[in-house]
């Protein structure tokens, strides 16, 4: 049983450590709004939406109110929209549309799920639909895409991949007076999970229930304070600070989840552990690897150290949620991290680096602004990486990058508020168009077998 009581200790570190609830997610099951025409369905999918979430802005704030907790983000996820239209793929950009109309009109901040799943093929109908993300990205404010390209039981789809890169670099030429920001709201997963409340990824699955609330918690300014009171400790005895302290954190998610859940009417989903930076100083997870002992985050020792937190914070959320899911660990975005933004600015970190550091954490590159002249082959390249990772680790991985058009390494890219600002970071100039262009499939590896 949990009382308002068990986040009492936790009023220290709202006032002072950044502790917040970083978002609560209603994710919302579009099938039942599947009709003869792309008009139809988009009307029906504005009315479901809107209906079912209505009440989503108001009930966080009353939450927020009555247990002292800042929730700073509310946000919609909702069925992958290409399977919504698949009848009529070339007509989806009425439904992303829809999708946005609705989110403003609830007062949202993102709305998640312009999404296809392709990871071991590409229907017909997923092609046409992913040719419509560049434009509907461009033309909507609040709407968010992701596309699954392999898994760790079906490989990866070298097809899709390709594609992607192409899409990225369109998107972000659409959106080059916002410095490409139509790519912040574009993930390409591997191994993409149904129940991820963070955006842009964050989609409702098919296998889940009709209407779902999902809560991600973040703490990197109190596990940062946590480690402040313990200098000297070793590593065993760092580890179990962490898992404290992410019990104590997630024991507030848990709570704020449940009733968010009960008032709105909907199943409670579960909670996702993720440690997410923001550009505020005191809120970021470089800086949590440095007050372990790093002079700067990207030296080496950078992915031991990550590995050892992003381990910790598990295991003290397991212990503290009835259900834990999304894709909990520990965030390493660019530009929404000043310890990151930093060091990116100082050229102490790269994207070998950043890469490394995502065999061990949650989720992948994300959010790193890279040279607008950037092929498409070298996006589809970064994108082949990332997914190989997560496939042969069989962990979620993903990218997140913005060609900056226009721009040069050592330029900057700025989208203001949790996107934050980045340096421009520079890319491997060796081609890999060869290998993208062969295209198949990349076979999953022996240990997908397990049937």
């Amino acid at each position: 049983m949990f009382s308002k009581f068990d986040v009492l200790e936790t009023i220290d570190m709202i006032e002072r450590e950044h502790l917040d609830i970083r978002t609560v997610t209603m994710g919302i099951s579009l099938l039942p709004c599947v009709r003869e025409s792309a008009e139809l369905t988009a009307r029906a999918v504005y009315d479901r939406v809107t209906k079912k979430a209505e009440r989503l802005v108001e009930t966080a704030d009353a939450l927020s109110a009555e247990y002292g907790i800042p929730i700073v983000n509310k946000r919609v996820s909702v069925t992958p929209v290409s399977l919504v239209t698949a009848a009529f793929p070339e007509r989806s950009a009425l439904v992303g549309k829809a999708l946005d109309r609705a989110a403003r009109e609830l007062g949202i901040d993102f709305l998640g799920g312009y999404s296809a799943l392709v990871h071991k093929g590409t229907a017909d109908y997923e092609k046409t639909f992913l040719e419509t993300i560049p434009e509907v990205l461009a033309e909507t404010e609040r709407l968010c895409s992701s596309v699954n390209v392999g898994s760790s039981r079906s490989g990866i789809n070298m097809d899709a991949v390709r594609q992607m890169g192409e899409i990225v670099l369109k998107t972000a030429r659409l959106t080059a007076n916002e410095d490409g920001k139509g790519c912040a709201k574009l993930v390409v997963f591997c191994n993409a999970v149904e129940d991820n409340p963070f955006m842009a990824g964050a989609f409702h699955g098919v296998g889940e229930a009709d209407t779902v609330v999902n809560v991600g918690v973040s703490g990197p300014g109190v596990v940062q304070h946590a480690l402040k009171a313990v200098p000297d400790a070793d590593l065993t005895d760092a580890a179990e600070t962490i898992k404290r302290t992410a019990f104590k954190i997630t024991r507030a998610g848990q709570l704020i989840a449940k009733e968010a859940a009960n008032r709105l009417g909907a199943r409670f989903g579960i909670v996702d552990l993720s440690l997410a930076p923001t550009p505020a100083r005191g809120d970021s997870v470089a800086h949590i690897l440095e007050e372990l002992g790093l002079e700067v985050v990207g030296c080496h020792g950078t992915t031991a150290a990550l590995a050892m937190l992003n381990d910790a914070v598990k295991k003290g959320g397991v212990m503290a949620s009835s259900r834990v899911g999304g894709l909990s660990g520990a965030f390493i975005p660019v530009s929404e991290d000043i310890g990151m933004i930093e060091s990116a600015e100082a050229g102490r970190i790269g994207l070998d680096k950043l890469e490394a550091m995502t065999c061990v954490c949650s989720v992948g590159l994300d959010m790193i602004a890279i040279p607008g002249d950037t092929p498409a082959s070298t996006v589809s390249a970064i994108i082949a990486d990332e997914a190989a990772i997560g496939m042969i680790n069989n962990k979620t991985t993903a990218v997140r990058v913005i060609p900056a058009v226009g721009k040069k390494v050592g330029d900057q890219v700025s989208f203001g508020g949790l996107l934050g600002r980045a340096p421009v970071m520079p890319v491997h100039t060796g081609d890999a168009g060869k290998f993208i262009g062969r295209g198949g499939l990349i076979p999953a590896p022996i240990h997908s077998f397990k049937n």
